[in-house]
């Protein structure tokens, strides 16, 4: 029986109260994988503090917000497994990834091993800090082979892996416990890239590093993201500055030119996102994902990527011949107030041969939009 022949789907409690926190969407935001909606709460507390800013002056603000934010270290640190000394906020999961390799200065022409449809900004980053990356056979879905990764990191072990958890332009969860263990067995650093995973899927897995950003399944404002280092790693990186007396090393990663207000917006989404229940959460994000791909596959002739009960709620559908992906981006906006994602190519050229329209409600989403969407199609 699938979800739309049972017509329900789990934690509609859940839904209710997330809508009622925020403001009245203007369409149907069914684009959470790109930037998610705050809550009413995270806005009023991210204005908040920069009313602070202009009343006492930044850094006095600022340090007025210092339990706060450290009380947010803390609980982030806990959704990935690490303690609060681990985590640096950063300015987006991009953000994150430059600050790691700066900071880390591995040998140029070290190898990295990551999946063939790497996200092509971490590619990009990744070579130009002077390393190699190197591809890990997948499967049909994109998905790591673990035999194949297995056999790699014992016969050459590259210097690290860098493993996308859930990519931007196909909503499949990567074995990320598996490598994790293989990883941890062959003494090779993992880094994983939880943007579209932390607040979605388990992040809490034992990797040595995990990056994110606020805006995506968070629910916190643009402009801030997380880098959590466990202490055999950042005993390895060498900042530019040293951290401030008293403090953690790695709170040196963290950029004193920064947004304070929205790392206080992210404090509190996170908040809100402990106390919607972690699990409740990815349950309701997960039968949303089964239930858009049951709507969704066929429609109009777009056909779905992802398998039908991929535990995420991110679809991504590729058109029929003749379509344009971008145009029926904009129609789905202009015409109907539907909000999606055009994802081009170059977002991961190592293994897109086509764009996709992806779509992504969060817990509030209902079937109700996905089929106005199928309809809109």
């Amino acid at each position: 029986m699938t979800a739309l022949d049972q017509g329900l789907l789990p934690h509609d409690d859940l839904a209710d109260a997330w809508r009622a926190a925020r403001p009245r969407p203007a369409g149907r935001h069914l684009d959470s994988a790109a930037c998610s909606r705050q809550s009413n709460r995270v806005l009023e507390a991210v204005a908040h503090h920069a009313r602070h800013e202009a009343e006492l002056g930044g850094y006095v603000a600022e340090a007025t917000a210092g339990d706060l934010l450290q009380q947010g270290r803390s609980v982030l640190g806990g959704l990935v497994g690490m303690a609060a000394a681990d985590v640096a906020f950063v300015e987006s999961a991009q953000a994150a990834l430059a600050t790691l390799l700066a900071a880390w200065r591995l040998p140029a022409g070290s190898r990295v091993t990551c999946l063939p449809g790497e996200y092509a900004p971490n590619a990009a980053m990744l070579r130009a800090a002077g390393l190699v990356p190197e591809p890990v056979a997948v499967d049909g879905d994109g998905r790591a082979d673990v035999e194949a990764l297995e056999r790699s990191l014992a016969a050459d072990p590259p210097r690290l892996v860098h493993l996308t958890h859930v990519a931007s332009h196909r909503g499949v969860v990567q074995p990320a416990a598996d490598v994790v263990a293989l990883c941890r067995a062959s003494e090779v650093p993992l880094v994983l890239d939880a943007a579209q995973s932390l607040g979605h899927v388990d992040v809490d897995l034992g990797a040595d590093v995990v990056y994110s950003t606020s805006r995506k399944w968070l629910a916190g404002p643009r402009g801030v993201g997380v880098l959590c280092v466990r202490p055999a790693v950042a005993a390895q990186l060498v900042p530019a500055l040293a951290a401030p007396a008293g403090l953690p090393p790695l709170r040196a990663l963290e950029s004193g030119e920064a947004h304070v207000a929205g790392r206080v917006g992210l404090v509190l989404a996170v908040g809100e996102h402990l106390a919607a229940g972690p699990q409740r959460v990815r349950e309701r994000l997960s039968a949303l994902g089964r239930a858009g791909r049951e709507v969704l596959d066929g429609a109009a002739g777009w056909r779905v990527v992802e398998p039908v009960g991929e535990p995420t709620a991110t679809t991504t559908l590729r058109p029929p011949d003749g379509v344009d992906v971008v145009a029926t981006r904009a129609r789905l906006l202009t015409e109907h107030g539907i909000v999606t994602t055009a994802a081009g190519p170059e977002r991961a050229p190592g293994e897109m041969t086509g764009p996709v329209l992806r779509v992504s409600p969060h817990v509030d989403g209902t079937v109700e939009e996905l089929e106005a969407l199928a309809a809109a199609l």
